[in-house]
């Protein structure tokens, strides 16, 4: 074994944790529970209570923010912070690199005495000016052109984050260029989410219902991730740069054992566990579930639902807290969707719905056949899904969603809904003519007398489907675990805000405003969606490939990798889509184009250049190390007359000449740089330099097998998986 993978198996056996024991019996949970966080009983307290009412009016009912209140809300900001222990103020934005970005401020200013006194004002709070020419505008402006602005979001809370040596004011932002096109992620969030609201409301209207609040989709998104020693993650140049393991025999073992879903968690995990839920409730994030995922070192962390533009800003700060505290236990958090070839990749499970005073708009109730306004906006969903089913897939799009989408542990690319045996049979008899029945759900009984009968769902779950209805909501399975929410999100609201606006124009002619006509037209309306659009539900085996062939028979898109996927974005509908309802204009989405085809070079870039390095510089020479080793050896045998089989020493010069061989492939392909346009350069990397990674790769891992331990240089599957 090389040293730095024997000084790595060494640093985990002699591991002690630098985390913070919390006693949990001393002070609950409920006590810790969004306690750095300004929410809506600390405005209360702190507020005038006009001021708190207005501000309320924004947060609780969409009305737009009320200038004159800023500066009485930066002040008990100001004040809260201060007495939680907090020296500067941040700004907190999402850019379009999907991350985090954060400018901050210190509150104290020079009084020109010699002391220095702490100020905050409401101009402050609204609106900060971070550099923007370093970020990803995708021609929206000039690299020379810094201008940007960050603009306070008030429907979501501010938060205290702590650091051992003080904390921070984080103030949840928007960020926009100078003139005024969204830079980031929430911008496009907060105006879809406006759009869902005003056509819900129209459906809801014909309804007769007039006080229903505001309508705002909601989030619950489960995030899936790994944890490995971080000595290994260390001792692994690609792991640090790519964040997936480029080379890496399988193992003889992997997950065929099915021995790690729903196991024991190891106990040093789940220290790291508890720390970062702990970390995660004083943030006011309503973290749920943890559980073994089903490769070795996978694990999940699954939150509640929430309003899905604060659900966007929590997953950012679950996806940052678990990075940060798996360092305190000497562990690394890997978030890329494939870190490991040969065993199941990371997703993250969008689970999303809509609803309002009402209630949640999704719940079918007991009897979901009864339920006409359930159905219509169930049915607005199906028909948003079947129109648009490739910009769903175009927003999941990255270079590591590939290596999931299509395999047989993920969503296949191929965007369908699941209903399940209830709901479908119930919009198979709306078809027919009229919906009269609905399936039971019954009870299960597991036929042993001490158990309990337990209630049983009308239908089962489909884990193939990228697209499924689970009781009351919809999983939207295909985002990938290092991607932003947001983006998703976006696509769901507008397409289904574009539905609801089509159900609401039908109604509305039919209709007249007269009720009496609803349940006619909503009959005959149901009739027609399911008719025209029912091509896109499939409650069969995603993975199959007869799916695959019936879904092109159906004229359902199938795009399987990251460039024709994203060629969406700029296709004339789909701009269209998005500016009828003023979620992003033209320039914005040819923007987020160009940001994410090169963002997509940008990543096999990095993964083909690493590879080479490593493969130069690490795997080679141990290559030529062994096969010196067996030349030394083959000699001294032909020396003392022994027989000498070469068997080995055949196969090792073999592989070594066509790895050489396929290192200076790779280095060929990409010193092919500067094509015609952006397209044609996205079309190299995916059609020549990911085949010619992959050809070596396919080397490298046959080396992997025939060289001693004590020579291969880059921890092992066995030990980066196994060894906890």
């Amino acid at each position: 074994m090389t040293s730095a993978r024997a000084s790595a198996v060494a640093a985990i056996n002699n591991y002690k944790s630098n985390g913070h024991a919390w006693n949990f019996r001393e002070t609950p949970t409920s006590e810790i529970f969004g306690a750095n966080v300004f929410s809506d009983s600390v405005m209360k307290d702190r507020l005038p209570k006009s001021v708190y009412k207005a501000l309320q009016a924004t947060i609780k009912q969409g009305k737009p923010i009320d200038p004159n209140i800023a500066d009485a809300v930066a002040l008990a900001m100001k004040d809260w912070a201060i007495e939680k222990g907090a020296t500067h103020y941040a700004h907190v934005f999402y850019p379009l690199t999907g991350l985090t970005a954060e400018k901050h401020d210190s509150f104290l200013t020079p009084t020109g005495d010699g002391d220095a006194i702490a100020e905050f004002s409401g101009k402050e709070l609204i609106q900060g000016e971070p550099d923007a020419s370093s970020f990803p505008s995708g021609g929206l402006r000039a690299t020379f052109e810094a201008r940007g602005y960050t603009a306070w979001d008030p429907t979501s809370p501010a938060y205290i984050l702590d650091n051992p040596n003080g904390t921070t004011l984080c103030i949840p932002t928007a960020f926009c260029s100078w003139t005024g096109e969204a830079l980031d992620k929430k911008t496009p969030l907060l105006r879809s989410m406006q759009a869902i609201d005003k056509q819900a409301r129209r459906v809801l209207a014909l309804f007769g219902h007039k006080d229903i609040g505001q309508v705002s989709a909601s989030c619950g998104p489960e995030q899936e991730y790994f944890l490995i020693d971080r000595n290994f993650f260390f001792a692994r140049p690609d792991l640090v740069m790519t964040g997936r393991t480029l080379f890496g025999a399988k193992p003889p073992k992997g997950q065929e054992f099915e021995d790690q879903y729903f196991g024991s968690i190891p106990e040093r995990v789940l220290a790291c566990m508890l720390d970062a839920e702990r970390e995660l409730f004083k943030l006011g994030v309503p973290v749920k579930t943890r559980h073994n995922e089903v490769a070795p070192s996978q694990y999940e962390i699954a939150p509640l639902y929430e309003n899905a533009n604060i659900a966007t800003d929590h997953q950012q700060s679950i996806m940052q807290m678990l990075t940060r505290v798996a360092q305190k236990y000497g562990m690394a958090c890997l978030l890329h969707e494939k870190p490991f070839a040969g065993i199941n990749g990371s997703g993250k499970h969008v689970n999303w719905s809509i609803g309002c005073k009402l209630g949640n708009l999704l719940e079918p109730g007991e009897t979901p056949h009864a339920n006409m306004q359930f159905l219509v906006f169930c049915a607005a969903v199906i028909r948003a899904v079947h129109l648009h089913a490739d910009m769903l897939r175009a927003v999941v799009a990255a270079s590591g969603n590939d290596h999931r989408l299509g395999a047989n542990e993920a969503p296949p690319a191929i965007i369908s809904i699941f209903l399940g045996d209830q709901l479908a049979d119930v919009f198979e008899q709306i078809e027919k003519g009229k919906a009269t029945s609905s399936k039971s759900s019954g009870t299960l009984t597991v036929g042993v007398d001490t158990l309990p009968s337990l209630p049983k769902h009308a239908g089962d779950r489909n884990r193939t489907s990228p697209f499924a209805f689970t009781g009351n909501k919809f999983e939207f399975r295909a985002v990938g675990s290092s991607q932003s929410i947001a983006g998703p999100l976006v696509a769901l609201n507008t397409i289904v805000a574009e539905s609801l606006d089509y159900i609401a124009t039908e109604l509305e002619k039919v209709t007249g405003g007269d009720i009496g006509k609803l349940p006619a037209a909503v009959e005959k309306l149901l009739q027609k969606i399911v008719s025209d659009h029912k091509a896109v539900i499939f409650n069969g085996n995603g993975y199959s490939q007869e799916w695959h062939d019936e879904a092109k028979r159906r004229g359902l898109p199938n795009l399987k990798a990251t460039p024709e996927a994203l060629d969406v974005l700029v296709a004339p509908k789909n701009i269209a889509l998005f500016e009828k309802y003023g979620v992003l204009s033209e320039r914005e989405m040819r923007s987020r184009y160009d940001i994410y085809m090169e963002r997509y070079c940008k990543d096999i870039n990095t993964e083909a250049a690493s590879a080479v390095q490593i493969a130069k510089t690490m795997i080679l020479p141990a290559g030529y190390r062994y096969q010196g080793e067996l030349v030394d050896t083959a000699s001294k045998l032909q020396t003392l007359g022994k027989p000498v089989h070469m068997g080995t020493l055949d196969k090792l010069t073999k592989l070594v000449g066509e790895f050489e061989g396929r290192i200076e492939s790779l280095e060929k392909t990409l010193s092919h740089h500067g094509a015609a346009d952006l397209r044609a350069e996205v079309k190299h990397f995916h059609d020549d330099v990911i085949p010619a990674m992959v050809a070596l790769r396919e080397t490298a891992d046959q080396m992997e097998v025939i060289l001693p331990d004590d020579l291969w240089p880059l921890p092992t599957y066995r030990e980066m998986l196994f060894i906890k």
